[in-house]
């Protein structure tokens, strides 16, 4: 019993689990696509130099907008992009929610091709926003075609789009995108949360900003970054839904140590991505071996892999934790998703998989609360 039985809580909410992967002291932890590869030293030092130079300072309210830290993203985005066409907020999910607070709510609707993230229905369920569950075919794939007769079907206020798509992990042909722009009625949000990890040639959705005044893209530091601790996503788009979202912002939603390490994190990217190309090889190396083994699995543009358990993916999930490695059951009947992480770490969930199966599945146990899929 929680207490909440006991409290006159929206009836929407009634019922629900918050969102969230187990916490569970294992040796091997790839259940949330954190990068496995710690923060340097050297970036470790110049964080740690620019967050304490804030601290005299922690008596007065930091930057409302985040103006030279906005700055730096635009820099790293290329694309012509400037500091008018990028917001920041604490992790790409607050990102979300805003876009949702500013252009859906209660009679609008958004949109999304499932499976994909989690936490968008759950957003729009917190911002009254009415949720469509659009679908994706068998091979979890989406053509233009296909999107376009679902979006002039529903004829939402918001779509969502992602690419590569969480937790399929295939990037969308650009076609996809471009097709929807041309006829939803409403913002169509891409986000490219894993965009740094994708194969050679993927095309972000940067490249067709100019001239879309309702398109967004969303990113995040905490992947390819590894910068989940530190909580930054951002968005880029036309300056004029920046000045939107800043509509509902919370004031001084960002704190001057956050938009201080996160500057930092930024003026050293070039040693924080130094670890994509590695984790990009475990991701094939994960792809390669699974499919050696005749399971099914998705292709990958992120740093973690679906593959086909042959079987009940609940009992596959407890079975790997039984052997110390812990994966995510997303709630997709049959299919486990791993993060890719170090050459060890890929090494460890191999045997673990080798073991599994000759094992047969272990005895059922308790999930973990909190195992939200």
């Amino acid at each position: 019993m929680t207490g909440l039985e006991e409290l006159p809580i929206r009836d929407d909410l009634r019922g629900l689990s918050p969102y969230g992967a187990p916490q569970l002291d294992v040796p091997v932890r790839l259940n949330t696509n954190e990068n496995s590869y710690p923060v340097p030293e050297a970036v470790v030092e110049a964080i740690g130099k620019a967050v304490a130079a804030e601290l005299r300072d922690l008596n007065r309210y930091p930057d409302r907008d985040a103006v030279a830290l906005r700055a730096d993203l635009a820099g790293y985005l290329g694309h012509g992009l400037t500091v008018d066409g990028v917001w920041a907020a604490n992790g790409s999910n607050e990102i979300q929610q805003q876009l949702l607070q500013a252009f859906g709510g209660p009679g609008r609707s958004a949109l999304g091709f499932t499976p994909a993230y989690s936490m968008h229905p759950l957003l729009a369920l917190g911002t009254g926003t009415r949720w469509v569950p659009a679908r994706r075919d068998v091979d979890f794939g989406l053509t233009a075609d296909e999107a376009v007769a679902q979006v002039r079907e529903h004829r939402p206020d918001v779509v969502f789009l992602c690419s590569p798509n969480n937790p399929t992990g295939t990037a969308l042909d650009p076609a996809v995108v471009a097709a929807v722009l041309d006829v939803a009625p409403g913002m169509v949000v891409v986000d490219e949360a894993y965009a740094e990890f994708a194969r050679p040639g993927t095309v972000s959705a940067l490249a067709v900003l100019p001239g879309h005044p309702r398109l967004v893209v969303t990113r995040t530091m905490s992947k390819a970054f590894g910068f989940a601790g530190g909580r930054l996503g951002y968005l880029a788009a036309d300056p004029a839904v920046v000045a939107a979202v800043q509509l509902v912002r919370l004031p001084y939603h960002l704190s001057a140590l956050t938009q201080a390490a996160a500057r930092a994190a930024l003026a050293h990217r070039d040693v924080l991505l130094g670890t994509v190309t590695a984790i990009m090889q475990q991701r094939d190396r994960i792809v390669t071996e699974l499919r050696g083994r005749g399971l099914r699995v998705a292709d990958s543009d992120a740093n973690f892999v679906l593959y086909s358990v042959g079987g009940d993916q609940a009992e596959a999930w407890q079975a790997m934790l039984a052997h110390g490695v812990l994966v995510r059951d997303v709630g997709l009947p049959g299919w486990l998703r791993v993060t890719a992480g170090t050459p060890a770490e890929t090494d460890a969930f191999l045997a673990a998989m080798d073991k599994t199966r000759l094992a047969g599945p272990p005895a059922p146990q308790p999930r973990p609360k909190g195992s939200a899929r």
